[in-house]
């Protein structure tokens, strides 16, 4: 081919397009190339991006990486593409939590560009960083030379997320200085071992606020040499001896071994707080997203047994593990004088004791205490807790049913109630195998659980327990069942929970569907508030507007909406076939559920379930 040169007298030949020789690259693109190669190396497999223009470096240079046939030397990382901020950063937390599941601790990144949508990512780095789940968040951001000078989507995003995020790095607008690309990489491992805790035992988000000047997308240039110049092994943070720690000793005086002694298993507790129990012969009050709740120790009725003199009035000593959040009387207990509280929190600067009383704050549970050498008393101690448990167990199933009955005789009228919260909750933890995961909302769903759930072996309960908040949640789920693809995923939320996080149900025609099935408890509005002091009934006048808030939305037309195949359960016997038997994909269960009736309801588990305890004593 002959083109004319306005430099030369005569043609000059050229190359056609495809054969000439590569552009050099841009800073930007050759920088994001070279951060995306760093993240993989470092174990990085999953990256939600959600579109923008400043982010196009990043966002180009991940097309390329997940893509059918990658360029040469650009790695392979899963990419989610999500239009929503909130959500993305939600599905990330999943992943990352879907990650620890399967015994790694492996940070998920999500990609925004700048502005509002940096800030859209908030609630779930709060939950990340209370519930210790590592996420590395990269925004990208204008240069400096644009900065507090009214350039259009500019604010002050280094320090969005204050404390609640483990590093924060404002990273400079690549130039192609010499090096630039090794301190790329170093900047990669210290953002992992920062998201991981591998030096703080601290796991949490991470913020790499990332600063790129035009042009912000490739040239024809090839992607970088992969290179480990500038990557740092980071070894993890090593566990505590057992045998270092006294136990159990509080100002210097060593406590009777034998004591009245309860094991209380909050969120994440894991399933040695199972082992500790079973080893000492402790009743086991565990939260369902503890994973600690199942076998022969397991108290399901435990916060109807703490309000018993007999029972949580005779409690002298409390091993914690985990975060518990879920029941009052729990923290009643935690803060009694006459209680020893011993708090073991492995990781992390900060540990459970709301009461402000923990007489031992451990890092490791001790050798002697995991093996155990329970005694006559103690085996007596947890046979009475059984025993109550059981008939508490027999007096919820009674009042449950006796409920649903009443219903059904009801049926002809208008007015008649509708299937009950807890029921629901019960009809979930039966259905759930233990091969399932199942992802809990806030407020209501995981109470009602609590109550009711009696696994033997449990499935895998998740839940965003860190700040308890019910945005993101349908996210976090999609997120956990991409994660562990090979397992059968349900969440229970409750309706308002769903439609704060309804932007969970879009996925891309490009994206990888979750398989998920979304059980909503539908009582068209906020229940939970029913059962607290706003729910007295001197405040009724205000109840609904401001607490209630009720709606009147079609939720079926709205998962039509988003292409989700809806399903609606009204009557108790349709609600087995519809839990065990999900539609292919993403679906939603949604349920209709009584909120007109839920304080009397509790009233009277509460009142049966004394009067069932009682007749053991008589």
């Amino acid at each position: 081919m002959f083109v004319g040169d306005a430099r030369h007298n005569g043609p000059v030949m050229t190359r056609p397009a495809d054969e000439r020789a590569p552009e050099p690259s841009n800073p930007s693109t050759n920088a994001a190339r070279a951060l995306v190669q760093a993240l993989v190396a470092l174990g990085v497999r999953d990256v939600v991006l959600c579109p923008g223009s400043r982010s196009a470096p990043l966002a180009l240079a991940l097309a390329d990486a997940a893509g059918a046939e990658p360029p040469a030397d650009a790695p392979r990382v899963r990419l989610h593409v999500r239009i929503d901020e909130r959500s993305a950063a939600f599905l990330a937390l999943g992943l990352a939590r879907a990650a620890e599941e399967s015994g790694e601790l492996r940070p998920v990144a999500v990609v925004t560009t700048s502005g509002t949508a940096v800030a859209n990512l908030h609630p779930a780095v709060l939950e990340a960083h209370h519930s210790g789940v590592p996420l590395l968040l990269l925004t990208a951001d204008r240069p400096h030379e644009l900065r507090g000078v009214g350039a259009n989507q500019t604010t002050d995003q280094p320090a969005m997320f204050g404390p609640a995020s483990r590093l924060t790095v404002d990273v400079p607008a690549p130039s192609g200085l010499p090096g630039e690309l090794r301190d790329v990489r170093q900047l990669a491992s210290r953002a992992v071992a920062a998201a991981t805790g591998a030096r703080t035992g601290a796991p949490g988000p991470v913020h790499l606020n990332l600063a790129y000047r035009p042009p912000l997308v490739p040239t024809t240039a090839p992607w970088p040499e992969p290179s480990t110049e500038g990557l740092s092994a980071v070894t993890p943070r090593g566990s505590f001896a057992p045998d270092a720690t006294p136990y159990p000793v509080a100002g210097g005086v060593r406590h009777a071994r034998h004591q009245p002694t309860v094991l209380l298993a909050g969120d994440g507790a894991g399933p040695l707080a199972r082992r500790v129990a079973e080893a000492n012969s402790w009743p086991l009050l565990a939260e369902p997203s503890s994973g600690a709740r199942g076998g022969p120790n397991a108290i399901a009725a435990y916060r109807v047994l703490l309000e018993l003199a007999e029972l949580g009035g005779a409690v002298r000593r409390v091993v914690v593990l985990g975060r518990p959040t879920l029941a009052r009387p729990v923290q009643r207990l935690l803060a009694r004088d006459d209680v020893e509280v011993v708090v073991v929190a492995p990781r992390g600067r900060d540990w459970t004791d709301a009461g402000r009383v923990a007489a031992q704050v451990l890092t490791e549970v001790p050798t002697r205490m995991r093996s155990g050498r329970p005694s006559a008393a103690d085996a007596s101690w947890l046979r009475a807790w059984a025993a109550a448990d059981d008939a508490a167990g027999q007096a919820i199933d009674e009042v449950l049913d006796h409920a649903e009955e009443a219903r059904r005789r009801q049926r002809r009228f208008r007015s008649a109630p509708r299937i009950t919260g807890p029921y629901l909750a019960r009809a979930v933890a039966r259905a759930s195998l233990p091969e399932d995961v199942l992802v809990m909302g806030a407020s209501s769903p995981i109470r009602d659980l609590d109550l009711v759930a009696r696994w033997q072996e449990p499935p895998l309960v998740l839940a965003n327990r860190g700040l308890a908040g019910i945005d993101g949640t349908t996210s976090t789920a999609a997120g956990v069942a991409l994660g562990l693809p090979g397992r059968r995923v349900r969440a229970l939320v409750g309706d308002l929970t769903f439609l704060h996080d309804v932007g969970g149900l879009f996925v891309g025609p490009a994206e990888e569907v979750p398989t998920l099935q979304v059980v909503v408890a539908n009582d068209q509005g906020g229940s939970i508030f029913t059962t607290l002091e706003s729910g007295e009934p001197e405040f009724a006048h205000s109840f609904e507007r401001v607490f209630a808030t009720p709606h009147t939305v079609d939720l079926g037309a709205l998962a039509e909406a988003y292409g989700v195949h809806h399903r609606l359960v009204q009557e108790a016997e349709e609600l087995d076939p519809a839990l065990a038997a999900p539609a292919p994909g993403l679906s939603v269960v949604e349920v209709r559920v009584d909120r007109t009736g839920r304080r009397d309801l509790a009233l009277a588990l509460a009142t049966r379930t004394v009067e069932a305890i009682g007749s053991l004593v008589d």
